[in-house]
């Protein structure tokens, strides 16, 4: 195989630039990136594309992505009692939660909620040392 490969973006479809942006910044503390007449969310050296309003995006998907049927996981760097209270801040309750799950880094612990497009979200803990992903 050549070169070494790891994981750039991948790309999610919303309704409201405007509303999605106020929150994948204040509660997933993305950077949000203007790209052309969209944008970007980016975590590290990681990103989330968008589609939505006023972009027309090529290529695409053969069923291309549509707002609300995403399904992504990120990892909180802390015990899950500390993402729940972060949720709650913010007004959201979590749809499941805490719940025992198996993500990148093997077992954790995860709480899972809702983009406002309806895209399922999670947040997993690996961290060990509070008793959260034993």
């Amino acid at each position: 195989m050549p070169g070494k490969i790891a994981f750039d973006h991948c790309v999610v479809h919303v309704s409201d630039f405007a509303r999605s942006n106020a929150f994948y910044a204040s509660v997933l503390g993305a950077e949000v990136v203007t790209v052309g007449t969209g944008f970007a969310y980016r975590f590290g050296d990681r990103q989330l594309n968008l589609h939505g309003p006023g972009v027309d995006p090529v290529p695409v998907a053969r069923l291309p992505v549509q707002p609300g049927n995403s399904d992504l996981c990120f990892r909180w760097d802390g015990p899950i009692s500390e993402a729940v209270a972060h949720l709650a801040a913010h007004g959201i309750e979590p749809e499941l939660g805490p719940v025992r799950r198996f993500g990148a880094r093997g077992h954790g612990t995860s709480v899972y909620f809702r983009d406002p497009d309806g895209s399922l979200l999670e947040f997993i803990s690996y961290d060990t040392s509070h008793g959260d992903a034993s």
